[in-house]
């Protein structure tokens, strides 16, 4: 959903990963830096460890989840990630 507003800040981000990913250990500071900034909390789910999250996420890890909406996947932009935090 990139270029899309919010009206009101999320409250939750989660970041789908996978291990050995090496876009996903690239992306993990960058959105947790983001979150922490924002002060939303941050869940790092490892997409292999639920068939659901696998079967969706699988060929999009990273992906960053605002309030369980897609907002980014592959590699994310911290700037654009920021602003869809402030809402």
């Amino acid at each position: 959903m990139r270029g899309f507003r919010r009206r009101t800040p999320p409250s939750s981000v989660v970041l789908v990963t996978r291990q050995g990913c090496t876009l996903c250990a690239a992306a993990e500071p960058l959105v947790a830096r983001a979150a922490l900034a924002a002060g939303v909390p941050l869940e790092v789910r490892d997409v292999d460890a639920d068939p659901v999250d696998r079967e969706r996420w699988t060929d999009k890890v990273p992906v960053v989840l605002l309030d369980g909406v897609e907002h980014a996947y592959w590699t994310i932009d911290e700037q654009v990630l920021r602003r869809a935090l402030r809402g």
